[in-house]
């Protein structure tokens, strides 16, 4: 039973890995769920809340070990205006809402769809994500809205320059001890010994709480209400497992082993549900944590555990040793995450791979980087490619004319028959130059859509209202379910079916 919740078997396992990267993990949470909790008008705790809620229950009931989840920027962001129009109460009953349909796409096995996200996109996600974080620890230079100066701005830049030196030497040294966990304590014991005046996580907030309560959230339960909250709830649902299961994919590649998409869904649904029921802000998977977690040795379900029990810990007890920790750590190692995660070989890809290719994926990178809404800039490289692919496909389709034994006319069709090729094969034809009999060969080609059928027919009347006949041979099996369940096409056309 216990290798199944840990996700490995004993033996693959260092303890000893898994508790220092759930604590390097629990160090990089805490700031980025302070920060999205701040900037979306909620009190400091709602974001750590979600942090070890969502940490912990997909740690144990996610669809693979090694992956970590918290209250991501990624879904708060588009709950920024509900809150603001409808106060903290309605955000916690979409959460619920939202969990309830990532719950809902679990069960109905829509996890697997993430498999027709193309690699383009995939790199184009990393890569904008990467930028995404690198900008948002540059703005920890900035005291409300105005950039350090002098020395703050010197001692910062010191600090960070020094941790990003550990990060990068550490490993070579040894791997027993996370290099970002090694780089965090020195960096916090130079500033505290030396009594360097340097910005530290409590000049985000404090931190300091009791445990998360239930709470059901103060609403009325309206067919009004629903109507304000579904929007925001199917938005965030959205946001929440693409980003999730693109992690998860991610993780997949990294580690060579397989998760399971739809168990990971449920989990996301149950861990968001119970965000809202116990006064989290909501979250999903979190990459960047992620990373940072596969860095530091991990790879069971005990270091994001660990990872959350630690959140929950500085919530009760710990805030006031946390909050001394210097900001410049912090954004060290995510700078170092940032440079990681950039795909680089992506550049020399550029004059290898089609030209299609790679403007998807500098597309999903610019619109993260202007949007950061990594769920849009999935959905519409996925539908870029989805058109490249059409179009290839529309401009592939031949016909191949020839006669029979007979003196009649052939057309054997080469490539797919869909919405996007039937303008093509329909020019194929010249009824009024062809034989009284003409065949229609489909042998190497396939009937894939209603389009297809609604274009076969065009053709056939063509020939019908001329008084010549069409004999149409080979359909695919799906071709024939098309044609029977429609009754577009008569049935004299088919022969040898």
């Amino acid at each position: 039973m216990l290798p199944n919740i840990l996700g490995y078997k004993k033996a693959d396992i260092k303890v000893q890995n898994e508790l220092l990267a759930g604590l390097t993990v629990a160090m990089t949470m805490i700031p980025e769920s302070l920060s999205f909790a701040i900037l979306a008008g909620l009190h400091p705790l709602t974001g750590l809340y979600a942090a070890f809620l969502m940490g912990i229950i997909t740690a144990i009931f996610g669809g693979r070990p090694g992956m970590v989840s918290g209250g991501a920027g990624a879904t708060i962001i588009v709950m920024i205006s509900l809150v603001a129009l409808y106060g903290v109460e309605y955000l916690f009953a979409a959460v619920v809402l939202a969990g309830i349909i990532q719950i809902s796409a679990g069960l109905f096995k829509l996890g697997r769809f993430v498999r027709f996200i193309p690699q383009p996109v995939m790199y184009g996600f990393l890569n904008g994500l990467a930028v995404v974080i690198f900008f948002a620890q540059i703005a920890q230079f900035k005291v409300n809205d105005t950039w350090l100066t002098g020395s703050p701005l010197y001692l910062m830049i010191g600090l960070t320059v020094v941790t990003l030196i550990i990060v990068t030497l550490m490993p070579k040294l040894t791997k027993t001890i996370p290099a970002t966990l090694v780089a965090i304590v020195v960096i916090t014991a130079i500033v505290f010994f030396f009594q360097i005046d340097t910005r530290k996580v409590m000049d985000i907030a404090h931190i300091s709480g009791a445990l998360p309560s239930f709470h059901i959230p103060s609403i009325p339960f309206t067919l009004e209400t629903l109507q304000i909250i579904l929007p925001f709830s199917l938005v965030m649902a959205g946001v929440g497992l693409i980003e999730s299961l693109l992690t998860l994919s991610i993780v997949d590649e990294i580690t060579n082993t397989k998760g399971n998409t739809n168990k990971e869904a449920i989990a996301q649904g149950i861990a968001n549900m119970t965000n809202g029921f116990f006064g989290g802000m909501g979250g999903c998977a979190m990459i960047a944590q992620t990373l940072v977690n596969l860095d530091a040795g991990a790879k069971s379900r005990i270091a994001a555990i660990v990872g959350s029990i630690t959140i929950l810990l500085v919530i009760l007890v710990g805030a006031p040793i946390i909050e001394q920790i210097p900001l410049a750590a912090l954004v060290g190692v995510m700078i170092m995450v940032s440079i990681t995660t950039f795909k680089w070989v992506s550049f020399q890809l550029v004059t290898r791979m089609p030209k299609a290719d790679i403007f998807v994926l500098f597309l999903v990178t610019a619109i993260i980087i202007t949007t950061h809404n990594l769920a849009l800039a999935v959905l519409i490289g996925v539908i870029v490619s989805a058109l490249v692919f059409a179009w290839d496909n529309a401009i592939r389709i031949r016909a191949r004319k020839s006669f029979d034994k007979n003196g009649n006319k052939v057309y054997a069709i080469y490539g797919p028959l869909f919405f996007g090729s039937t303008t093509t094969f329909i020019e194929k034809f010249t009824p009024d130059k062809d034989t009284q009999i003409i065949t229609i060969d489909f042998k190497e080609s396939r009937i894939v859509d209603m389009s297809a059928l609604e274009a076969l027919k065009k053709v056939t009347d063509k020939y019908e209202d001329i008084q010549k006949r069409v004999i149409v041979l080979n359909i695919n099996p799906e071709g024939k379910r098309l044609i029977e369940n429609s009754k577009l096409l008569k049935n004299n056309i088919l022969e040898n079916n």
